[in-house]
């Protein structure tokens, strides 16, 4: 049986975004609905890879300690602030 913790240390980039994909969507790549096991469980994979290989400090992630990253309301006020939603030129209104 693999280890859960090298299939984490092995698991490449590409791997783990469709897992993040098939997560969010409900669904695998070829359109066929995740089960609900199937979803619980490469929820958990997800989560592992997020705590244990990226440094995620964004509001609702998974940060190394295993818990989630949960900004206050001024926090994410700052790390929005400055930053531009949308751009039109007015020729486009």
């Amino acid at each position: 049986m693999t280890d859960i913790n090298q299939v984490i240390e092995q698991m490449p980039v590409e791997v783990y975004e469709r897992l993040l994909s098939a997560v969010e969507l409900g669904k695998w790549e070829d359109g066929s609905v995740l089960s609900q096991a199937q979803r619980e469980s490469t929820l958990q994979v997800v989560m592992l890879y997020q705590a244990r290989k990226l440094d995620q400090q964004e509001h609702f992630t998974i940060n190394a300690r295993g818990a989630i990253n949960e900004l206050s309301k001024s926090e994410l006020k700052k790390q929005f602030r400055g930053e531009t939603i949308a751009d039109f030129k007015e020729s486009e209104l």
